[in-house]
């Protein structure tokens, strides 16, 4: 994880409610175009909060340490959890401890955002600002979409 050559990106920013910033931190280890993949390292701060989402392919979550809530339930370290493609998940809440993760897109890694209320909803219960998401290096063949929300039509 401290391999000079893959630098940190942070994704996500949040002022929490005791006037302070947590942040999510990916590590890309694998990014390729051709087939399209990401396995990547990331970091949740405590009390971070992510909106519910979905990616446009497969993915596969591990909790290495720490522990987060995927909705209503709660993944402590140890937890394995597989998404089909496009399926939703979250908001996604950090525990006290903050988490480490490790995950695997097996296609398109981008996502797109489902349910706001909920992120909303979220935000408000913890007193929590989103910020502006950070810059992300994305490679010149992928374009950032994390600002997208998928229309009322296109869930389930």
């Amino acid at each position: 994880m401290d391999d000079p050559d893959v630098p940190w990106q942070l994704c996500r920013a949040q002022r929490n409610a005791d006037g302070t910033e947590s942040y999510v931190r990916e590590k890309w280890f694998a990014f390729s175009p051709d087939p399209q993949y990401l396995s990547l390292y990331a970091e949740y701060d405590p009390g971070m909060i992510v909106r519910r989402h979905g990616h446009y392919s497969p993915h596969i979550v591990f909790v290495i340490d720490g522990g987060l809530w995927f909705g209503d339930r709660w993944c402590p370290k140890g937890t394995h959890v597989e998404l089909p493609f496009g399926a939703a998940f979250g908001p996604i809440r950090a525990g006290e401890e903050g988490a480490k993760l490790y995950e695997v897109m097996m296609g398109d890694p981008r996502s797109w955002g489902d349910q706001p209320e909920l992120y909303e909803q979220a935000l408000s219960e913890h007193g929590v600002e989103p910020l502006p998401d950070p810059p992300v290096d994305f490679p010149d063949w992928l374009a950032d979409l994390r600002t997208h929300w998928a229309p009322a039509n296109e869930t389930d």
